[in-house]
């Protein structure tokens, strides 16, 4: 009984780190302030067409994305533009960096926002915490040897490949979702936009990446992009 309760408990912490564990870091190391009345209502405007709506708004100062860069040298470069919500439900908190405010285009600040929404309305980020702690809690069963180790470690495997697989499909309906609040073409330009403020090129699959649950950002926009042209036919 005390090695089922272990197994449980690893399970839970695990699953509880991955969805309350973001927030915290957030909160406690990152600069943050309160919106001001104006940019709340700026922040509504932008959040409307795909639907966000949380109840708490955090933005981190544009000081420090200034003072690093986006290669971290100190250069002044355009910040990361970084829209994300991060919480369990009914304590999610939306956190952005001021310079989606102050430095892109509407379309640019209405896709993330509707990317964001999309991730929500799917339960992206809990699902990734059931997945972990399923995992983990896994593991521990077989260190304990509560499951035999040949049995449990396949275990481990399948429900490892499937929460990736799932996890997949998860943010790639997502982005659908998004892109049926504002249009796929919106959302691909959004995240092409992003990844160029931040110095980087979206990559696309490997074999590799089959072992991730985020799909590859240049995936996600070839999708988009193929959505896109089918709703222009």
């Amino acid at each position: 009984m005390l090695t089922v309760a272990l197994v449980g408990g690893v399970a839970v912490v695990a699953a509880l780190a991955v969805a309350v564990g973001p927030l915290y870091a957030a909160d406690r190391f990152r600069d943050l302030r309160d919106p001001t009345d104006a940019e709340r209502a700026q922040i509504a405007s932008l959040a409307e067409p795909g639907g966000l709506d949380v109840g708490r708004i955090a933005i981190e100062s544009a000081e420090r994305n200034r003072g690093e860069g986006v290669n971290g040298d100190g250069s002044g470069a355009p910040g990361p533009a970084e829209v994300a919500v991060r919480g369990p439900p009914r304590r999610r908190v939306l956190f952005i960096t001021e310079d989606v405010l102050t430095g892109l285009d509407e379309d640019v600040a209405v896709g993330l926002f509707a990317a964001e929404a999309g991730r929500v309305a799917t339960y992206y980020a809990e699902f990734r915490a059931v997945a972990v702690g399923g995992i983990l809690g896994l593991l521990a069963a077989v260190v304990t040897t509560l499951v035999p180790f040949e049995s449990g470690f396949g275990a481990v495997v399948a429900v490892g490949l499937v929460s990736f697989w799932a996890g997949r499909r998860v943010q790639y309906a997502a982005d659908a979702r998004a892109a049926d609040a504002v249009g796929a073409e919106r959302i691909a330009n959004a995240f092409e936009r992003v990844a160029e403020r931040r110095g980087t090129e979206p990559e696309t699959g490997d074999w590799s990446t089959w072992f991730e649950v985020q799909p590859p950002l240049g995936d996600r926009i070839a999708r988009l992009r193929e959505r896109a042209a089918e709703e222009e036919e």
